[in-house]
């Protein structure tokens, strides 16, 4: 039982890292289709891993709620419980996207919803509450709740499906998670840089969180898109297109400084295996859907052909860093 003692929440990164895999493969299977096979089985792959994930992290609330609260209310260790919501989201797109399967994506994506509510408002609630914090403790790990209401509008199909009361609050929903999760983490932003340029960098077991900015950016540019074609409210949809393809710029500016700083680590310092590898999966994984979008919306093939080129080197960490959670003696504490 001490395995599920020390579960660690963080590891429903894996299933939105996997997730983000698999969609950037079915997507991109016009390039070349066996891609589309590769996003079918990652999806079912990802259902397992989450029902495992899930089975764990319940049975931990039950039987070691004290050690799944002392978590909670951790300065660093909290922000990571949003990733359960994150996770479930992602995996609902899944069934939406791939497997066409909007029923169970609809159950998916309302216990998305309550995980990811609960654990963004109560993190914001423990942070203000707690007084002075450090800045060291800072860290793109507090992304992750803005990330989880960034990624609402993946149901945003469901504004269609849906009808009266519902359609209005799905509706509403949809737009409240976008609001909340951007500018929320475009005021995080401001102080994790802050962070990066006050002080020393972070250790190298914490280095792949520099990828981490890449996911909100990422995230919100296909959530917005998929706002634009699901909406079923009047909106002008050009101008959040363009301000779309301004954010994939900042995008493209992290992606450049992340590999420049995790090459930094690898030739200056080290870069051992640790869970928070899966903070290169989802991020990259986000960018290249969302350079996707961009290419398909203002119909650029050279962006089109970019985001294919992204995705090798992201299949390819995403196997890596999988083989090594499931080698390691402690990959599930």
């Amino acid at each position: 039982m001490r395995g599920l003692r020390e579960f660690n929440p963080a590891l429903f990164a894996s299933v939105m890292g996997t997730g983000a895999v698999a969609l950037a493969s079915y997507r991109y299977a016009n390039y070349w289709t066996p891609l589309n096979d590769v996003g079918v089985v990652l999806t079912y792959l990802n259902t397992l891993l989450y029902l495992l994930l899930l089975i764990m992290w319940l049975l931990r609330w039950i039987f070691h709620r004290d050690a799944a609260l002392r978590d909670l209310k951790h300065p660093s260790k909290g922000h990571f419980y949003g990733t359960s919501g994150a996770a479930t989201i992602v995996l609902a797109a899944q069934f939406i996207s791939i497997l066409g399967n909007l029923k169970v994506a609809w159950y998916l994506w309302l216990w998305g919803l309550i995980l990811t509510f609960v654990f963004a408002f109560w993190m914001s609630y423990e942070v203000f509450i707690a007084g002075e914090i450090d800045l060291r403790h800072l860290s793109p790990a507090w992304y992750i709740p803005p990330v989880a209401l960034v990624i609402i509008p993946f149901g945003a199909v469901f504004m269609k499906v849906a009808s009266g009361y519902t359609a209005q609050l799905v509706t509403v929903i949809n737009y409240l998670g976008w609001g909340a999760g951007f500018f929320l983490y475009l005021a995080l932003y401001a102080v994790i840089t802050l962070r990066f340029i006050r002080h020393e960098l972070m250790p190298p077991q914490m280095a792949p969180l520099v990828w981490m900015n890449l996911g909100p950016i990422g995230a919100s540019i296909t959530a917005l898109f998929s706002l634009i074609h699901n909406s079923t409210i009047p909106i002008i949809k050009e101008p959040f297109m363009v301000f779309a393809f301004f954010l994939w710029g900042l995008g493209f500016w992290w992606l450049v400084m992340a590999t420049a700083m995790t090459l930094h680590y690898v030739r200056k310092l080290t870069l051992p295996y640790t869970g928070s590898w899966w903070a290169f999966i989802f991020p990259l994984g986000a960018f290249t859907n969302a350079t996707k979008d961009i290419g398909d919306a203002f119909q650029l093939s050279l962006m089109k052909s970019f985001g294919f080129t992204l995705l090798w080197p992201l299949l390819i960490l995403w196997a890596i860093t999988l083989v090594k959670m499931l080698s390691s003696r402690n990959s599930f504490g």
